[in-house]
């Protein structure tokens, strides 16, 4: 017998924005500006990064914990999660009294660690396993097993898509007009299949795009296989949203609800990120960002249309700017690396910056060991352009020069012990 698919009732998710009041903020769905000149259009955040923990994950962790039993309750519950869905959990535990263990992988950023204890407390416990959710994950499930406790999943679960879902439930309540594009960030799926089942049944016009990260795109690719794959590998950059297989659950409802699911560059979602901080004064982590650096991919078709994108999170660690700003600058086809062959004599470098170098050209990373038997020296450098159109003269001069050894950003195998 073919297993039937689970799909959201609007009377379920109507249900857990009750059990919702008083513990979550009705956070603001409001215009902004710079984009909608840019775009010609309406362009509105629906600011989840406002929301009591800094990201839309309490309404499914609170959803999901308030429907145990006694018992359940009693034995305590455990999770896996690289930050967000670990603080709704953790939060959920101090106002509910339950106790709980949350599971997280070693490049969570502490930021996110130290919110985890912050909201949860003595009733929660910290565990870090692995390097990626998925080790994290594998670990909680054993836990959970062993002790006979309730998991709590961060996105395959009925009542924490209902409990996503209600974010869709205040952006239809907010509008006046028409939503002609939804843009949902995608990360195992929790919600984007709650609110795209919410728009569904009370928006069915909009047209409602998903995306995922280009290192981790584990939604497009399960929805081209038609079955839900597990990645081989993926770039934990976004941290938020790279997991390497979705949900069950999510996969089917949004291969009926999605209209498009695309990915984004890391360095597309990095450049993002300052834009939004330095023209917005909002700070957003990368899954944050997310929804909105898919914009410039659809630039004809919003034009002159309603516009919202879901920003999910600003839990962002302020130690990972500097790789931020790299990545932005790489994207950008601003940062190069080479390998760049000195003259082993006196006046060499001053002739590098002075002859080959554009006059705008900056030298952020230089590592240079003199070797006293040979004729050249060998370097690596990094430059930073004001123009991308400035990289083929410059390599061009260092060719002329005999300054040219080898260009790195092309190289992965290299280019990765410089990024």
């Amino acid at each position: 017998m073919q297993k039937q698919v689970y799909f959201p009732s609007i009377d379920n998710i109507k249900q857990a924005a009750f059990e919702l009041k008083g513990v979550i903020s009705k956070t603001p769905l409001s215009v902004n500006t710079h984009l909608s000149k840019q775009f010609n259009a309406n362009v509105l955040f629906k600011r989840e990064d406002l929301q009591v923990v800094r990201s839309y994950k309490i309404r499914g962790a609170y959803n999901k914990m308030s429907s145990l039993n006694e018992i359940e309750k009693q034995r305590g519950i455990v999770c896996a999660s690289a930050g967000n869905h670990a603080q709704g959990v953790a939060l959920s535990c101090k106002l509910l009294k339950i106790k709980g263990t949350i599971f997280m992988p070693s490049p969570t950023p502490n930021q996110k660690i130290e919110q985890v204890k912050m909201f949860g407390e003595e009733f929660i416990e910290i565990r870090i396993e692995g390097d990626t959710f998925d080790d994290a994950y594998n670990a909680a499930k054993e836990e959970c097993d062993a002790e006979s406790r309730t998991f709590i999943h961060p996105f395959d679960d009925e009542k924490i898509i209902e409990g996503q879902a209600t974010v869709g439930l205040e952006i239809i309540n907010q509008v006046d007009n028409n939503i002609d594009y939804l843009f949902l960030p995608i990360g195992g799926g929790g919600l984007s299949a709650g609110i795209s089942t919410v728009f569904k049944n009370l928006s069915p016009s909009t047209k409602i795009i998903g995306v995922e990260p280009k290192g981790a795109p584990s939604m497009l690719t399960s929805i081209s296989n038609k079955k839900n794959t597990t990645l081989e590998k993926i770039d934990p950059f976004v941290d938020g949203a790279a997991v390497k297989k979705v949900g069950d659950l999510n996969l089917a409802i949004c291969q009926k609800n999605l209209e498009k699911v695309i990915t984004v560059p890391e360095g597309k979602i990095c450049q993002t990120i300052l834009d939004l901080y330095n023209k917005d004064a909002i700070v957003v982590e990368p899954a944050g960002a997310l929804s909105i650096a898919a914009l410039d991919f659809f630039t004809h078709e919003i034009k002159g249309k309603n516009v919202v994108c879901v920003v999910s999170g600003s839990n962002n660690d302020i130690t990972r700017t500097a790789e931020i700003k790299e990545r932005a600058l790489l994207y950008a086809n601003l940062k190069h690396y080479f390998i760049v062959k000195f003259p082993q004599r006196a006046g060499a470098l001053k002739e590098f910056v002075a002859e080959i170098l554009g006059p705008n050209d900056d030298i952020t990373h230089f590592e240079y060991t003199k070797k006293s038997n040979r004729t050249n020296g060998a370097a690596v450098v990094g430059l930073e352009l004001q123009s991308s159109e400035d990289l083929k003269p410059l390599i061009k001069r260092m060719k002329a020069n005999n300054f040219f050894g080898d260009y790195l950003n092309d190289k992965p195998d290299l280019f990765q012990f410089l990024v």
